[in-house]
């Protein structure tokens, strides 16, 4: 995973909450490319225009396909997908297909922020004991 690049969604009710989350992490991501489907990539941008994005197609018009060809090949070590539970989503079928990507080539994948904290408390030690 410490090369590969991480990817960032965030369903519409969940990107604020996204960007917040980033701002004290912003220094740990400026060290990696990262993925974005492309609304969750446009508001990142907005708050962060240096960091390494990528902005992939919007999640329904198949950025959850191009992020989960990128865990395919191997381009991808870390997903961090802020899910809104609450709100039915028609492409709902691509959001379980990432899931299941992330899940069979063990990618470490956070649905929520709890979740992307503890992700990133394991990674920042990884990382301070590389240093």
């Amino acid at each position: 995973m410490l090369h590969k690049g991480i990817g960032l969604v965030a369903h519409d009710q969940k990107k604020l909450e996204l960007v917040e989350w980033i701002k004290p992490h912003y220094e740990f991501f400026k060290q990696f490319p990262l993925y974005a489907t492309g609304t969750t990539g446009k508001v990142i941008l907005e708050s962060y225009p240096d960091l390494n994005l990528t902005r992939l197609k919007s999640g329904p018009l198949g950025g959850d396909q191009q992020l989960g060809s990128l865990i395919c090949t191997g381009e991808l070590g870390l997903l961090i997908f802020f899910t809104d539970p609450l709100t039915p989503m028609p492409h709902d079928v691509d959001v379980k297909a990432l899931i299941r990507l992330s899940t069979l080539y063990n990618i470490p994948m956070a649905c929520n922020q709890g979740t992307a904290d503890l992700l990133m408390t394991g990674l920042t030690h990884v990382y301070s004991q590389k240093g």
